[in-house]
């Protein structure tokens, strides 16, 4: 083997390559990013970096000699438009055609932006690579009322972001609470206190809206009975899209993402998937995270070099806002949840735990508690049984659990 072809140029890539020269492999590695800039960490863009704390280069997840190193043919910016599994070749935007003994797909997701039209109003932006970060930047300068569509994760970043800036932030959410998706009733409701208690004006339930240009490239929201409210910009952080299109129409086996094995080996032997666009092989659905895209797209690239490396990792993920580090160690899940434990070990420090019928951890949320996450990922790993009265029990050392 001696040409390997990675689609993509983001966090699984980037430890895709580190993972394959690490390992001893010695032949060709071609990139195809759809922009200049390559192999850096995305969490930070709606943090540290919009709000300037954190300059772009922080961002980067090796040092530039070391990418020297890899020795890595580029494609940039460039645009895979077709995967040929049966002549295991890629066509590009070029013109040009990539022959692969091996390929890993690893294009991530895009922002979804609900109304297509939104997308060609000037002050209407999203946030997903370092351009968007620049720009909003720039337009955070001189904003003064900012609008987030959006009560997920990226949406209440941004929007703890703007606050902090002394920004007026109104979020607009269409469902009936905040990161409704992956977190309970009861996470949901301290995440609207967190922003409310910081000014930021919510609005739930916000399912009918219509946006428009007003003068000097304002935008103007009709949000229904809310009536019409006049903004500076607008950040759309309604969710992501998994970019899913090249496997299939390449015809691999793709449901939301694109299905692989515990190996990261999609539905053709020689072509691989790892990151945001990869099914979690555990799970069986896309998750989106740094720790997932870094740690499947080393065990895709060690099986590509045969060295069969299973990923089954429990998902985690962490959140930024205000004061708050906010952690989720695993997925939840109401229908096999038969008890929620709430810790509270200080007013800025609180952990949500999850049971099942056997008192075995579910899922966990904490709140400014990162050593408990560090027990909390042993205790998912052995399938310990908890006790609900020790959880609860503040003058209880958890650390004894271990």
């Amino acid at each position: 083997m001696n040409k390997i072809v990675i689609v993509g140029a983001g966090q699984a890539a980037g430890w895709a390559v580190h993972t394959l020269r690490n390992h001893g492999y010695d032949g060709e590695i071609h990139v195809v990013s759809n922009e200049d800039n390559v192999f850096y960490e995305r969490p930070p863009l709606s943090k540290q970096v919009l709000s300037q704390e954190a300059p772009v280069e922080s961002l980067n997840l090796f040092p530039e000699n070391q990418v020297d190193e890899f020795s890595v043919i580029w494609h940039k910016p460039d645009l895979a438009v077709k995967i040929d599994k049966q002549d295991k070749c890629v066509h590009l935007q070029s013109g040009k055609t990539l022959a692969f003994d091996k390929l890993l797909i690893a294009t991530g997701s895009r922002a979804r932006i609900p109304i297509a039209q939104w997308a060609n109003f000037k002050n209407v932006y999203t946030l997903r690579d370092i351009q968007d970060c620049h720009s909003l930047a720039e337009q955070f300068k001189t904003a003064e009322n900012i609008a987030v569509i959006g009560g997920g994760w990226i949406g209440l970043e941004i929007a703890a972001t703007a606050r902090k800036q002394g920004k007026n932030v109104e979020i607009f959410e269409c469902g009936s609470r905040l990161c409704a998706r992956s977190v309970s009733p009861e996470v949901s409701a301290f995440l609207k206190d967190l922003h409310e208690e910081a000014g930021t004006k919510i609005h739930l339930n916000a399912m009918e809206l219509s946006l428009s240009e007003v003068d000097q490239d304002k935008i103007q929201i009709d949000a229904g009975p809310l009536g019409q409210i006049t903004f500076d910009c607008v950040v759309v952080g309604a969710g992501a899209e998994i970019s899913k299109e090249l496997a299939v129409d390449a015809e691999l086996d793709v449901k939301d993402g694109i299905v692989v094995n515990e190996y990261g080996q999609s539905s053709h032997a020689d072509i691989y998937a790892a990151g945001d666009v990869a099914i979690h092989p555990g799970l069986g659905y896309c998750i989106q995270s740094w720790a997932n895209a870094q740690n499947q797209a080393i065990s895709a690239a060690k099986s590509m070099l045969g060295d069969l490396t299973a990923y089954q990792d429990i998902p985690w993920l962490w959140s930024d806002q205000y004061q708050c580090n906010i952690q989720i160690l695993g997925t939840y899940q109401p229908e096999k949840t038969v008890q929620v434990v709430i810790r509270k070990t200080h007013p800025t420090q609180q952990s949500f735990f999850y049971l099942d019928d056997q008192h075995r951890l579910i899922n966990m949320i904490a709140v400014n508690e990162a050593k408990l996450v560090k027990l909390a990922k042993r205790w998912l790993a052995n399938a310990t049984q908890l006790d609900p009265q020790q959880l609860q029990d503040l003058d209880f050392n958890l650390m004894k659990l271990k």
